[in-house]
């Protein structure tokens, strides 16, 4: 996972590699999903700061879980955070439309 990217492009396909157990995948959209929920919860409810606490944890959390015991590797985040954040977005939605499958 050395590799160097010059472009998010050239990055998506390596991320989309990196997830292909439909378990991490899976994780992946439900972490995103609560994620995104969580946020829009916290720019809506501005009473209780908890739910933007909580998004980054379980967007993250549950992808990684997938990452360690199902998919067998490290999360892309930890060299390319601002790439695997993208992707993680684009994947999201990709598989919310049925462009990708949860298993590849």
């Amino acid at each position: 996972m050395d590799t160097k990217f010059n472009s998010f492009k050239e990055f998506y396909p390596f991320y989309l590699q990196q997830h292909s157990e439909v378990v991490c995948r899976s994780l992946h959209f439900i972490g995103t999903l609560m994620g995104l929920i969580f946020l829009i919860f916290s720019l809506t409810t501005f009473d209780n700061k908890w739910w933007a606490f909580a998004s980054p944890l379980f967007g993250y959390g549950l992808g990684f879980i997938g990452h360690f015991f199902f998919e067998h590797n490290r999360p892309a985040t930890f060299k390319n955070p601002f790439y695997s954040f993208g992707a993680d977005i684009l994947m999201f939605f990709q598989l919310l439309t049925g462009k990708i499958k949860f298993k590849s």
